[in-house]
C-alpha cells in the first residue's frame, strides 16, 4: 500500500500516521529514539508490507505488471491501490478525503520536529502536488507515477503503467476491494497487538 492507505489505516493517532508515513525511510530498528507513538506506527507500516506484499490477491495485480516493470509491479500496484482508495473514500470514511488531507498536512507541520530528514525533503512535493488528494483522478495517478519514475532516472518506466491501469482498471478495483476488507480486518488484530 502507498502514502494514502497507511495513513487511513493509522487510525486516530497523528504520531502513528506519521510513523507510518515516515517507515519506509527509516531502515533496520534505528527509530527508538521517536516517540513511542511513531514507533508503532513504523511498525504497523512493516506488518501492514509485509501482509500486503505476501497477499495471494496483491500478487495476481502484481503479475499484469511484471513483465514490465520487473521488480517496480509492487510499487506501481500500491500506487494503484491508492487510487482506488482515494476515488471510493467515501465508503471507508466519514469524512471527507480533502479535510482528512488536510488534518495530516497540519499534523505534519505541527510535529514538524519529530520528522526524518527523507521524509521533510519528500513533503513539500506531496503538498505541492497534493498527492494524497490527487490520487483519486488517473490524471494524478499519471502524474504521481512519471515523478516516481524520475527519482528512479526513468528506469523504471513507471510513467507508462497508467496505460495497464486504464486496461485493466475493473480487474484492479476488483481486486483492491477485495484485498483492502482483508487488510483492514489484519490492521485491527495488529493494533490489538501493539
Amino acid at each position: 500500500m502507498n502514502f494514502l492507505a497507511h495513513i487511513y489505516l493509522s487510525g486516530d493517532n497523528d504520531l502513528i500516521k506519521i510513523g507510518n508515513f515516515m517507515a519506509d525511510g527509516i531502515r533496520g530498528k534505528h527509530f527508538e529514539y521517536l516517540p513511542a507513538e511513531v514507533q508503532k506506527g513504523i511498525v504497523l507500516h512493516r506488518a501492514i508490507d509485509t501482509y500486503t506484499d505476501a497477499h495471494p490477491i496483491f500478487r495476481q495485480s502484481t503479475k499484469r505488471l511484471h513483465e514490465r516493470y520487473h521488480h517496480y509491479a509492487g510499487v506501481i500496484v500500491d500506487v494503484f491501490y491508492d487510487h482506488f482508495l482515494a476515488k471510493n473514500w467515501a465508503t471507508y470514511s466519514n469524512e471527507k478525503l480533502e479535510d482528512f488531507v488536510e488534518r495530516f498536512y497540519q499534523s505534519l507541520d505541527t510535529h514538524r520536529d519529530i520528522l526524518t530528514e527523507k521524509t521533510l525533503h519528500l513533503k513539500p512535493y506531496i503538498i505541492q502536488h497534493n498527492w494524497l488528494v490527487n490520487y483519486q483522478h488517473t490524471k494524478g495517478i499519471a502524474r504521481i507515477l512519471t515523478q516516481m519514475d524520475h527519482r528512479t532516472k526513468d528506469v523504471s518506466q513507471m510513467q507508462f503503467a497508467i496505460e495497464e491501469l486504464e486496461k485493466y482498471y475493473d480487474e484492479f478495483e476488483t481486486e483492491f476491494t477485495a484485498f483492502f476488507e482483508e487488510l483492514i480486518a489484519h490492521v485491527q488484530l495488529k493494533n490489538t497487538e501493539l
